[in-house]
């Protein structure tokens, strides 16, 4: 899953593809890199990032997912706590709605993502984006992530939402320590036994940073960001949200030849 950012404040490319051209150019890059799907959000979800109007996520991610959806059979995915954001994005030509709140953002959310039909991504958070790195703390981080995901799951089959439909995310990075994030990581096949596919996200996030002091900045963690998608892969993930599509492709690729 490539990813584009619409958006002036993204912890790694706000402010590069604001521009619907410049978008469209990196998503033709994304796919001839070898991107399976993209992923277009509006909204930044950084640590400390600030919400915005779903009017104007809307005016940011639409236009974009429409003149994409025109030319290319790549699947779209919107990244998006808001339903009417999801609304607006499935009815420009989005097939996945990429919900990092899990269909909790809003009392309408679980009934949004039954009537759309669409593709949905449950992903764990403790808090919020403006406060989740504020101290988070699990007793079982490992149990507790596996049983929310199962649980939001049960809850949006409930509502409508088509099982066969629902992908889940343990959210790496969102309202976790580094030991919680390694936890996370060392254990995804117990995420992967759920029976849902799992998305994970790891590409450039800041506990690479933890682990390597000379990774301050995001654009010099390539290398944790392999390491971390080929451990998910080993592991059964069925995608990997990345910003660096060509060098994780080929990664996977070695790791598929040689076997493992």
């Amino acid at each position: 899953m490539g990813v584009i950012n619409v958006t002036p404040d993204s912890f790694s490319d706000g402010g590069r593809f604001v521009d619907v051209e410049a978008a469209v150019s990196h998503a033709r890059k994304l796919i001839a890199d070898g991107a399976d799907l993209l992923d277009i959000g509006g909204e930044s979800t950084r640590p400390g990032a600030a919400p915005v109007s779903a009017a104007d996520e809307i005016a940011r991610v639409v236009p974009l997912i429409e003149a994409l959806a025109a030319e290319t059979a790549t699947p779209l995915s919107i990244d998006t706590m808001k339903p009417a954001v999801a609304r607006a994005a499935v009815a420009a030509g989005a097939a996945m709605w990429n919900d990092v709140s899990a269909l909790t953002w809003a009392p309408d959310s679980l009934k949004t993502a039954a009537d759309l039909g669409c593709e949905v991504v449950l992903m764990h958070m403790r808090g919020e984006p403006s406060t989740m790195q504020q101290a988070p703390h699990y007793d079982d981080v490992v149990a507790e992530v596996r049983g929310y995901l199962a649980a939001r799951a049960d809850a949006a089959v409930l509502a409508g939402v088509d099982r066969r439909r629902i992908w889940v995310d343990p959210g790496i990075g969102f309202g976790k320590t580094l030991d919680h994030n390694l936890a996370l990581l060392k254990t995804l096949d117990r995420l992967v036994a759920l029976g849902f596919p799992v998305l994970l996200g790891v590409s450039r996030k800041r506990f690479l940073a933890r682990i390597d002091s000379a990774a301050a900045m995001a654009g010099d963690r390539l290398g944790g960001s392999l390491a971390a998608a080929l451990a998910g892969a080993r592991a059964g993930v069925a995608a990997v949200r990345v910003h660096d599509v060509r060098e994780t492709v080929q990664a996977l690729k070695v790791q598929e030849a040689i076997g493992q």
